[in-house]
């Protein structure tokens, strides 16, 4: 008796996540391919790129964007007190492409998050009306800003956000990095989304984000999620909540981004932020429930299936089916992890570790270390983002 409650526990947790990111698929759609601009004039693009300690990437970044085949944008650098390489490496780019502007940060004030800071530096010198938030491990492809500009045009959002293609290596890359795709569409109802302003269904990746300058300069801009390490919850929310429209398109074709290299990093970056999240106290008890019961707990019941009735055997495995299901077609879609999909519960184990974490070390009274930096975990926050 007991194991076939838990096998229709298990049953239905899975089914609601499985349901949700069937019907998420048809609607996170790519942008426009072919953009023609014989009945369509773009506007010009700033391009921002905040950069701290990001010399191993940064060169790749700009000459990714410099490729770009739009008519109108430019390319503004905010090196903010690095201590490698970087301000060097964009200078020099700088020096061969005008279109390419090095600024150094001010002091970061007090209160302020460094990439928040540097994202307000950089939009007060631009001088297009979108601008381009790119984080500087990011790669574009040529057609990438013409592509997200005309879809923004489109859907007649005030920010647009997607996930890169996420460029794994190590074990622990490939058992979490995944789960991005999966907690984004498995737990947002993207045409509810589309339907309200309601921060509730803020969502962003915080490795790109395109905004109408005006928009931005009306919500305040980066100023009113200025203590925040997750950007990619909090400005969605913020532009919802002074009543603009934020959405969500697959930019898998147009971005590739490397967000963490190893594991040490991994866990650090995901951790920084995680509190403002899944890893929030208001969530992690119901998210961990949630996980455990759909994604976990079917595998734990086949594996002990011999002791169980049939009946219960039977909703096991229906339910881990629809576990997998969702990572099986995000393999095909996004160009996942062979093998993060076939050890899913493996990884949201070790996700759902760093959530609670990241909690634990907040509520001692532990910080977050992240590129030379110190921070006291935010207490704010809840929805659905991911962020670098």
């Amino acid at each position: 008796m007991i194991g076939l409650i838990m096998a229709t526990s298990a049953l239905i947790l899975a089914a609601l996540p499985a349901w949700i990111f069937l019907r998420n698929l048809s609607l996170y759609l790519p942008c426009p391919r072919h953009v023609g601009l014989e009945d369509w004039k773009p506007v010009g693009i700033s391009v921002l790129i905040p950069a701290r300690n990001e010399e191993r990437g940064i060169r790749a970044a700009l000459e990714s964007v410099l490729a770009s085949r739009y008519p109108d944008f430019e390319v503004i650098v905010l090196d903010d007190h690095s201590e490698d390489r970087t301000g060097e490496i964009v200078a020099e780019v700088a020096r061969a492409d005008e279109r390419v502007t090095l600024m150094h940060g001010p002091p970061l004030p007090p209160g302020w998050c460094g990439k928040q800071h540097a994202c307000a530096v950089l939009a007060s010198a631009a001088t297009r009306p979108l601008l381009l938030f790119l984080d500087a491990d990011v790669r574009l492809q040529p057609d990438a800003l013409l592509r997200l500009a005309r879809q923004m045009d489109q859907c007649g959002a005030d920010l647009l956000s997607g996930i890169p293609r996420q460029e794994i290596g190590t074990f622990l890359e490939k058992l979490v990095i995944p789960l991005i795709h999966f907690v984004l569409l498995g737990f947002l109802p993207i045409q509810r989304m589309r339907q309200s302003n309601h921060p509730a269904y803020a969502a962003g990746c915080g490795q790109l984000f395109l905004a109408k300058r005006s928009a931005y300069e009306a919500m305040g801009g980066h100023a009113t999620i200025r203590e925040t390490l997750h950007d990619g919850i909090r400005l969605p929310r913020a532009f919802r909540e002074a009543g603009f429209r934020t959405d969500l398109c697959d930019v898998t074709d147009l971005a590739l981004c490397r967000m963490y290299q190893g594991a040490a990093e991994l866990w650090r970056g995901l951790a920084k932020n995680a509190t403002e999240g899944l890893g929030s106290p208001r969530l992690i008890v119901p998210a961990t429930l949630l996980l455990l019961g759909g994604q976990v707990l079917p595998f734990v019941l086949l594996a002990v299936s011999p002791w169980m009735a049939p009946t219960a055997t039977a909703l096991a495995c229906l339910a881990a089916v629809l576990a997998w299901l969702p990572r099986w077609l995000a393999l095909i879609r996004f160009g996942q992890s062979v093998t993060g999909t076939i050890l899913h519960p493996l990884g949201i184990l070790v996700l759902l570790a760093i959530q609670w974490y990241a909690l634990i070390r907040q509520l001692l009274g532990g910080k977050s270390d992240w590129k030379g930096r110190r921070y006291q975990p935010s207490q704010l926050g809840a929805g659905v983002g991911v962020g670098a």
